[in-house]
């Protein structure tokens, strides 16, 4: 059994997900992101792992596909509409520190060689890539 909230998102409002499958949340900060999608007045579209972005892993020095967490178009407060891509990542697997083992060093070098090629193929389309961690996420302990 897995110690992470996992399952299938219910979305309450279908015209806002423009996903071709179910979304699916790995953990609570992802369920937690997604209700914001699906609630939130601003969030005009949101999607789930719909995004597939080519990177070479540094570790193994293969090519593969990047699958970042969410596509989200939403307006801001000026009413403009902007699109980002969104990653969804605790911060100790996005920051090297001098405490850092090993593993997670070589997870972390991972991550920021697929955030790399997001940033590089969200420039091209037009979009913002974020990575949003706890600090985003949960502010004063509030979702």
């Amino acid at each position: 059994m897995s110690r992470f909230a996992q399952g299938l998102f219910t979305i309450k409002n279908p015209n806002k997900y423009v996903g071709k499958h179910v979304p699916r949340y790995r953990s609570g900060w992802e369920h937690a992101f997604m209700t914001f999608c699906d609630n939130h007045p601003s969030v005009v579209q949101w999607a789930s792992e719909a995004v597939h972005i080519p990177y070479q892993n540094p570790i193994t020095g293969k090519k593969t596909q990047y699958i970042p967490d969410f596509f989200v178009l939403y307006k801001d407060k000026n009413n403009k509409v902007l699109a980002e891509i969104v990653e969804i990542k605790p911060k100790s697997q996005s920051m090297i520190e001098s405490k850092t083992d090993y593993k997670t060093r070589q997870i972390i070098a991972v991550n920021w060689a697929k955030w790399e090629a997001a940033r590089r193929w969200c420039s091209k389309q037009g979009l913002v890539f974020r990575v949003i961690n706890e600090d985003s996420i949960f502010r004063n302990g509030k979702r």
